[in-house]
């Protein structure tokens, strides 16, 4: 046979493009339209309603960045339009749209008169049905038309002005498009959805498999039964054509997929919070009608906090949203407020993601979500799988590490064993995309990159336009029909990730297991990015902490005369959670993102202090004694762990003696030496006579990278980095400031062209060196580290995570860890060889990286650097421009114990307050291995005391925890506070006996 292949699929193309689809709609007739454009901000839609709304022309350029218009749509359908069987009249609507990236440009909603959303409108999603209108023939609605920029600008990574209404401009961004009543031909219809699965189909077989060529000639055939001047009424003799190749059934043995409908909205990213809140309103409504529309369609729903914004500011949307979960189409999952960072959250606000994301489902729809849900959050802690566990639920699911640059996760469905223990069922759609249309192309991808096959037979793939929203479409739907029972396809089925789960827990087993961190390859720039967001949110975390603790102190030590301020911790909670999203706390937002996330926080800290002071005056009451409030899970300064009492202050001050243009400090348990030049040439604890600085090396040691990703430029820092690098050594001034007994170097130096003030101090009987670093930063594209070369053989680091920590190899001998160039640590980080280990803590800093080197002396130096700023142009032209203050505190001779007390120290600010009486700890714990992580009231508002903590040091760890208050009974509970039984622990009637396993995380509830 000739092969004409080639010639019949530009044919085929063709038709498709210039026949088929423009046969869709048969007949279209412009509406009459007016508009009325908001003077600033969006406005709820009564009062958009209620505007003067005046003549508006068709085809006119509209939209300044951001703003919104708002049109009005009015006309008559014409008689006989959508009379024959398989015709229906809908009104298109075209805002401007291009046919890329959905979700990233214009976008509206289709209200009614009397303010109910109808559907939405967006790039691939043009229509209105005339039957949603309740209007019979007449139309009369609304579009609310959002003027959304195109941030991205082609992905080319290009500094853009549209990311903060500032420099945004007032040019108009769209122009309007075909705005009409269009007589919408179902058969027509139909056989585009026959051709574009059989054309997707057909390109993914091989050349040499007879199906490829089977499918061709139908798709032959049909164009020759078809006649291109009537594709309306050959249409049916068309989709006759292609009946056959549609009917054969899949191979027995091909691979099962479940598709679920999603969107994965981002709560912020290349717009803001606000354009969030709409986007979701947007897509909901567009999958709630699409439910009605095809009734075994199913949408998985993640996040309880876009569900908490429908209900305030849409709740007729939210009631129907309502019914359709009691119908097992609109799916709640993931149990989480947001789809967060799981990098860089504590321990605390990771477990409150999953306690306010499952109650509220819980409370709301009465579904309790038993899988995580992260498929675009940039890596994943080694501590998610017990929290996940604690929160009652099952199941993981991911996308992102296909991501990966160098190295490909061994499985796509496994349990994830975490820091404890803890084993995760997890999948992993090796689809690779949460955005799939169940294209020809996306399927037989499914089905080829699937590693488990021979074990496995079914995987999930999430379909629907996400990011920016807009989920689901018709399309997709139709996609899904045709290819549940096709040849040369997988089988697709629609359906929950529940069942998902179900099918492929029941039948792979036992499943290979993966331990540690899910580390990812890409997106290592986002633990320095946008400082002051890291700021405020390690800022909030513990002042949330010490807010509920003292709290719920003063409700029990006054018996109830303090009142809980149960709401308004919540609130401030859910706030924090919110932006801890995972484009929001990773720094990889527009600036708008951030400003208002530096704004949130800077409120979060004035509402914290208040609600503190409150409690803290009914705990002290009048008087003029000063009481150091000790919030840390460690004594301080003599006043034991989570009391306030006066403290004790060392009787030795610090002796400082001048030495070569610099000074030597001594407080008699360290002494420094800080060199003319600002630099630690020596650090010494006494208890072990050792130096922890390498030989002739320098500690505070700044250095200042060039910072140019090959793309993704907030996200990526690129090994590449590395070789680019000014050492900043020379310093301006060097000079000594006392303050009573302790003292102060104060280094003023250049970073470039930004002003650095550093000011290094030792405090009297303190353990740590406190290195404070005040930047004012101009830089552009650069990256500025601060270096600590030690002299220890340390073959790992331990970096802290949430509830635990992390090691991590320093040496190079897979492609794994030579990947690992840049890590997450949280409050601190340790190197250690046998007896000797130093700890560093910082106050903000999450990104690091370890390096070691053997000398020549035969000694091995071990380099821990902490990335202090970056300087991003991509999404924000002007990320981190202005002043920071990062602090550091170095620790020689320090055990992991110490490291984590010097965290808590570090994050803790001393709170000196003046009062009558000092204050005893609800609790005492005989075992500092056990750290206490949180103390609050109970979520039921029944007044008893819920206690959180977790084994800190990684072994087998034994304690008595006592409560000092009338208690009548403690039991062990879930995150959700729900009674469970638990391992290693022993309650008596007012204390509990521990016996914990490796980083076990406990949390109590003592009964009062």
């Amino acid at each position: 046979m000739h092969d004409d292949r080639r010639i019949t699929e530009v044919r085929l193309d063709r038709f498709m493009r210039e026949r088929i689809s423009a046969a869709v709609y048969t007949r279209t007739t412009e509406l009459s339209l007016s508009s009325w454009d908001a003077p600033d901000e969006p406005v709820p839609v009564m009062e958009a309603l209620r505007q003067e709304f005046l003549p508006q022309e068709h085809g006119a350029p509209w939209g300044k960045p951001w703003s919104t218009k708002w049109l009005r749509l009015q006309g008559e359908v014409p008689d006989s339009w959508g009379t024959l069987p398989d015709t229906t009249v809908e009104i298109v609507v075209d805002l401007g749209f291009t046919t890329e990236l959905p979700g990233f440009q214009c976008e509206g909603i289709a209200w009614r008169p009397d303010g109910t959303i109808i559907k939405a409108i967006s790039p691939r999603n043009q229509y209105v049905p005339l039957k949603l209108l309740g209007s019979g023939m007449a139309i009369d609605f609304y579009v609310e038309a959002a003027a959304n920029p195109d941030v991205a600008q082609g992905w080319t990574f290009a500094p853009s002005p549209y990311g903060d209404k500032v420099t945004a401009g007032t040019e108009p961004q769209y122009r309007l498009g075909t705005i009409a009543i269009a007589e919408l031909n179902r058969t027509v219809w139909e056989l585009q959805q026959d051709v574009w699965t059989l054309h997707g189909l057909m390109h993914e077989l091989p050349m040499e498999l007879p199906r490829r060529h089977e499918i061709l000639r139908a798709l032959e055939r049909m164009m020759d039964a078809m006649d291109p001047e009537d594709i309306a009424g050959t249409a049916a003799a068309g989709r006759e054509a292609l009946a056959t190749v549609l009917a054969r059934p899949a191979y027995a043995s091909s691979h099962r997929l479940v598709a679920t409908g999603h969107a994965h909205i981002d709560s912020a990213w290349l717009w803001p919070v606000r354009e969030t809140i709409r986007k979701c309103a947007r897509t909901f409504s567009n999958v709630v009608a699409l439910m009605d529309e095809y009734p075994d369609f199913v949408f998985s729903c993640s996040s309880a906090q876009q569900m908490a914004w429908i209900k305030e500011f849409y709740p007729e949307l939210f009631g129907r949203i309502r019914e359709k979960v009691a119908s097992g189409q609109f799916v709640p999952v993931g149990g989480m407020w947001v789809e967060s960072d799981t990098n860089m959250p504590g321990g605390e606000a990771m477990a409150r993601q999953f306690i306010e994301g499952k109650s509220f489902f819980l409370k709301e729809f009465g579904v309790d979500c038993q899988e995580a849900w992260l498929p675009d959050s940039f890596g994943y802690s080694a501590a998610l799988p017990q929290i996940v566990k604690a929160a009652g639920s099952r199941w993981f699911l991911t996308q992102k590490i296909s991501w990966n640059q160098v190295n490909r996760m061994p499985h796509h469905t496994f349990q994830w064993e975490g820091i404890d223990g803890t084993r995760l069922f997890t999948h992993f759609p090796p689809v690779d995309t949460y955005n799939s249309e169940l294209s020809g192309r996306d399927l037989a991808h499914a089905e080829r990159n699937y590693r488990d096959h021979g074990r496995g037979t079914v995987s999930l793939v999430p379909f629907g336009y996400g990011d920016g929203g807009g989920g689901p479409t018709r399309e997709m739907v139709a996609a899904a029909h045709r290819t549940a029972d096709l040849e040369g396809s997988p089988r697709v089925r629609i359906g929950t990730p529940q069942s998902f789960f179900a099918e492929a827990e029941a039948e792979y087993s036992p499943l290979p297991v993966w331990v540690g961190e899910m580390y990812l390859e890409l997106h290592r720039g986002t633990y320095t990015s946008q400082a002051k967001t890291k700021l405020g949110n390690r800022r909030s975390e513990h002042l949330l902490r010490e807010a509920e603790l003292w709290c719920a102190t003063a409700a029990v030590r006054t018996g109830g005369a303090f009142d809980y301020p149960q709401a308004e911790l919540k609130r401030l909670w859910q706030l924090v959670l919110l932006h801890q999203f995972h484009d929001i706390l990773p720094g990889s937002s527009i600036a708008w993102v951030h400003q208002d996330a530096e704004r949130n926080y800077a409120s979060i800290m004035e509402s914290l202090d208040a609600i503190i002071g409150d409690a803290v005056a009914a705990l002290l009451g009048e008087g003029e004694r000063k009481f150091l409030l000790n919030a840390a899970p460690h004594e301080r300064n003599g006043v034991p762990a989570l009391a306030a009492a006066e403290p004790v202050r060392s009787e030795t001050p610090v002796t400082v003696t001048e030495k070569a243009g610099g000074y030597v400090l001594d407080n008699g348990v360290i002494r420094a030496v800080v060199d003319g030049s600002g630099l630690l040439t020596s650090l010494m604890d006494y208890s072990s006579g050792r130096e922890a600085i390498a030989p002739g090396q320098l500690g505070n040691h700044l250095e200042l990278h060039r910072d140019t990703p090959n793309e993704w430029d907030a996200w990526d820092i690129d090994e590449f980095y590395r070789r680019n690098v000014t050492s900043l050594r020379e310093a301006r001034s060097v000079t000594l400031e006392r303050g009573g007994w302790d003292a102060v170097v104060v280094v003023e130096r250049l970073a470039g062209s930004s002003a650095v003030t550093q000011r290094i101090s030792l405090e009297a009987g303190a353990d740590s060196l406190t290195i404070s670093t005040a930047v004012d930063w101009q830089e552009s594209q650069k990256l500025l580290k601060l270096g600590f070369p030690l002299d220890v053989r340390a073959d790992r680091s331990a970096s802290e995570t949430q509830f635990g920590h992390v090691f991590r190899p320093t040496h190079l001998n897979t492609s794994w860890e030579t990947a690992k160039f840049e890590i997450c640590a949280h409050r601190w980080i340790h190197v250690a060889e046998p007896g000797y280990g130093v700890a560093i803590s910082n106050s903000s800093t999450y990104g690091h990286d370890v390096t070691r080197n053997v000398r020549n002396d035969g000694g091995t130096t071990t380099t821990v650097r902490l990335s202090l700023l970056r300087a991003a142009k991509f999404p924000d032209p002007a990320a981190d421009r202005g002043v920071h203050e990062l602090t550091v505190s170095i620790r020689p001779g320090a055990t992991i114990a110490d490291a984590v007390e010097e965290g808590y120290r570090t994050n803790l600010a001393p709170r000196i307050v003046t009062g009558g009486q000092p204050v005893e700890a609800l609790f005492s714990v005989f075992n500092q291995a056990l750290v206490i992580e949180a103390v609050k009231l109970a979520e039921d508002g029944s007044g008893d005391v819920i206690v959180r903590l977790y084994e800190s040091l990684g072994e087998r760890s034994a304690g008595l925890m006592t409560a000092n208050f009338p208690v009548a009974s403690v039991h062990a509970v879930d995150l959700l506070e729900r009674r469970v039984d638990s391992p290693g622990i022993s309650a008596g009637n007012d204390s509990v006996e521990l016996m914990l396993r490796p980083f076990q995380l406990v949390t109590l509830r003592f009964v009062r």
